[in-house]
């Protein structure tokens, strides 16, 4: 016999427990990161060309198609989740997230294996992509129902804030693996030891993932769905106008992401900085993605969801111009790092409310679902596109100050489309209502 849901108590969330929850992103932008550092030389290896150019370009494409099977594992993954429980999708995640990194880590080059080992790099990355789309809302949900209401948004918070822990971990390896063996090295073969040390960790995720408690309850909802389609019809017939704020939510937030990741290119390419001092943008970028989401996660139980996702997103609004023209106008490294950390502090005080209050607005039926699938389209359309595009509008129109027009423009978006979110402080996520819009 089950206990209802409303009488059903939260499961114990030690700290063991929610870094094993939030090893699947921080795994996420530790490969982001590395295949970022190497992609040069995972071009030369596996799509080797007469061209550096064309051989990066192949490289650059090999990491964007796993964009494309996010949506779909946020569907499938996602849905698996509201209907079979969070613990047995996030050990799913993680072990194809590790099978993907495997593949693209041992798999020898086009050299040994011809266009076979094109073969397995690209099936690698899709696999990977599958897991990623279907990581984000199982593990998410997990924190939300886990999470003691009073400090849910400080749990679910380190969704964001391992993110940045992630990004300087492989920072900080790639530069002492460097040190050691060289730069000849690295290219050759040592960037296959970096995605080594991320399936290092691996093991003990699954392990720890394998004794976490279950928190999406059973027998809750009568009317449940049963299947996939069952789980995003409902999802799209009670929560549709839910679905779409959200989307305009993440959409920034994804956005302002991609501007930071771009720094150091325009940095180099449009403000003349010299090499070194571009290269070391990232470790502004990452410092503030290390401690503002916590503080986001605090605002968010003391001040509620909404005002956290309205107000720091409204404030990049009316900073991005001037801040770009203050770059444009004194291009050094104290202007370009200033503003960068600046922006990434405010987007991830930001992004900390936005993973605890989409969770919160959903009932438990399709909640890993729905964060799932916004999420993975989000990053999908925006993820892989921004960089491109404000670097074609430079291009194009001869204006630097594209980034910061971009920017403004999703930035008022979003900050509309967070006004007409609910509040979800201090609701009682425990009980599966039958709709929540």
């Amino acid at each position: 016999m089950h206990l209802p849901d409303s009488a059903a108590a939260p499961p114990r969330l030690d700290r063991k427990a929610v870094g094993a929850v939030v090893l699947g992103n921080a795994l996420e932008f530790y490969d982001f990161t590395i295949y970022a550092f190497f992609a040069k030389s995972i071009g030369a290896t596996f799509f080797p060309s007469g061209s550096a150019t064309d051989s990066l370009l192949a490289s650059l494409a090999l990491f964007g198609i796993g964009y494309v099977m996010r949506p779909i594992g946020g569907v499938v993954i996602g849905a698996f989740a509201d209907r079979a429980g969070r613990k047995p999708a996030m050990l799913i995640t993680i072990a194809l997230m590790a099978l993907g990194m495997l593949m693209l880590a041992a798999c020898p080059g086009t050299a040994v294996l011809g266009v076979w080992a094109q073969v397995i790099v690209i099936a690698g990355r899709l696999i990977q992509g599958l897991a990623l789309g279907g990581e984000v809302g199982p593990s998410t949900a997990f924190l939300v129902e886990a999470a003691p209401a009073r400090h849910r948004g400080f749990v679910t918070s380190w969704q964001i804030a391992s993110q940045g822990c992630a990004a300087l971990v492989a920072g900080l390896a790639a530069t002492g693996l460097t040190l050691a063996l060289g730069e000849a090295a690295m290219a050759e073969w040592g960037w296959r030891l970096m995605f080594g040390l991320g399936l290092l960790v691996v093991p003990v995720g699954l392990v720890i993932r394998s004794h976490l408690p279950e928190t999406a309850g059973e027998g809750h909802d009568p009317s449940a769905a049963h299947s996939t389609a069952g789980v995003v019809g409902r999802l799209l017939r009670e929560h549709g106008r839910m679905l779409g704020l959200t989307f305009l939510v993440i959409a920034a937030s994804t956005v302002s992401n991609a501007i930071g990741t771009n720094m150091p290119v325009y940095a180099g390419a449009t403000l003349g900085l010299s090499e070194m001092a571009a290269n070391a943008v990232p470790i502004a970028l990452g410092l503030a993605s290390v401690a503002f989401p916590l503080l986001g996660g605090w605002l968010a139980d003391r001040f509620g969801r909404r005002p956290v996702m309205v107000w720091p997103r409204a404030l990049i609004l009316a900073l991005a111009v001037p801040a770009f023209l203050w770059m444009l106008r004194a291009p050094d490294a104290l202007s370009v790092y200033a503003v960068t950390f600046l922006l990434s502090a405010l987007s991830s005080i930001n992004a900390a409310a936005i993973i605890v209050g989409i969770p919160e607005s959903l009932p438990r039926a399709v909640r890993s679902a729905g964060l799932s699938i916004v999420y993975a389209l989000s990053v999908s359309v925006f993820g892989g596109s921004t960089n491109y595009l404000v670097n074609w509008l430079i291009a194009a129109t001869g204006d630097r100050m594209m980034p910061a027009y971009y920017l403004a423009a999703f930035s008022a978006v979003g900050t509309l489309a967070a006004l007409l979110l609910p509040e979800t402080r201090g609701r009682d996520i425990h009980v599966d209502a039958a709709t929540r819009a």
